[in-house]
């Protein structure tokens, strides 16, 4: 038997289940009776603030998320820019994380994958020193000469 996932929001907070997007009007707990693909409001990138490579990345994650009809692109540019990011990288733990990343994306476990870059912004920031990478459009341009 799979355990259930509860999920308490708060008046006005938003979750995306599978594509849909719910808001709450009060206080709420969800009871996720089995295996959906979701994301919190908390945790969504907002394009302006994809200004990093690996918050591209997450940017481009999260859309196969949230937008399931536009997945199939999404996972597309992930797949073209994912092998420039891994050679832009020196550090072996962003370098092994982002092989993973690839391979729980692969498997569709896209949620585990957004949680696993999130987990390596510290290193990133240490590895560039506190620059701003090239913007999401940018990023695009470059997967779409790939």
């Amino acid at each position: 038997m799979k355990n259930t996932l509860k999920i308490s929001l708060k008046p006005n907070e938003k979750i995306y289940i599978n594509g849909a997007v719910i808001r709450t009007d009060r206080k709420v707990t969800l009871e996720l009776l089995n295996d959906v693909q979701f994301l919190m409001e908390s945790h969504v990138l907002q394009a302006d603030q994809a200004t990093t490579p690996l918050r591209q990345l997450y940017f481009i994650a999260q859309i196969m998320l949230m937008n399931p009809s536009d997945a199939t692109e999404a996972q597309a540019l992930f797949r073209r820019s994912l092998p420039m990011m891994i050679a832009s990288y020196g550090d072996e733990r962003i370098q092994s994380t982002l092989k993973h990343i690839d391979q729980l994306v692969a498997e569709g476990h896209v949620f585990e994958a957004l949680k696993a870059i999130r987990s390596l912004y510290p290193l990133e920031a240490a590895a560039l020193g506190g620059e701003r990478g090239p913007d999401v459009h940018q990023l695009r341009a470059m997967a779409g000469a790939a």
